[in-house]
C-alpha cells in the first residue's frame, strides 16, 4: 500500500490517501507518477498529489494534515509549533532554540521566555 498527500495550491497537505501497490506498477517498477495518475482519475481531476512514506524512505517525513510540501527540499515539513523554533535542515523538523533538559522531569515550552518550564506532575 502506498500513501499520497493531497495538496492545496500552497502545497499544504489536505488529506492522505492509500493506493494499492498494483496501481503503481509500471514496467515492473513502482512509479509515483502512476499513483498520481490513478488519484487524478479517482478524484475527478484533482491534480496536486505527492507520495509520502511511513518509513521516511523519501521526503524526510510522513505527510500529515497541515504539513507543507517543500519542493526545494523535496520534503514534508510539519507546522512550526512556535515562532522561535528553528527548522533542522537535515530532518525538516522544528527544534527549540534551547534543548529540552534531560534530567527526568517533564517540561513544556514557554514561548514568552523562550525556555523550558517544569510541569508540576502532582
Amino acid at each position: 500500500m502506498a500513501h499520497f498527500a493531497k495538496l492545496d495550491e500552497n502545497n499544504v497537505v489536505l488529506e492522505i490517501h492509500s493506493v494499492a501497490n498494483d496501481e503503481l506498477i509500471q514496467d515492473g517498477v513502482e512509479s509515483e507518477s502512476k499513483g498520481i495518475e490513478f488519484l487524478v482519475n479517482w478524484s475527478g481531476g484533482y491534480p496536486l498529489w505527492k507520495q509520502t512514506s511511513y518509513n521516511k524512505r523519501f521526503r524526510k517525513n510522513y505527510a500529515g494534515i497541515g504539513y507543507t510540501y517543500d519542493p526545494i527540499r523535496d520534503a514534508f515539513i510539519p507546522p512550526q509549533p512556535f515562532p522561535s523554533w528553528l527548522l533542522n535542515e537535515d530532518t525538516c523538523l522544528w527544534n527549540a532554540p534551547v534543548p529540552m533538559p534531560t534530567d527526568g522531569q517533564f517540561y513544556q515550552w514557554d514561548e514568552a521566555t523562550t525556555s523550558w518550564v517544569v510541569i508540576d506532575a502532582s
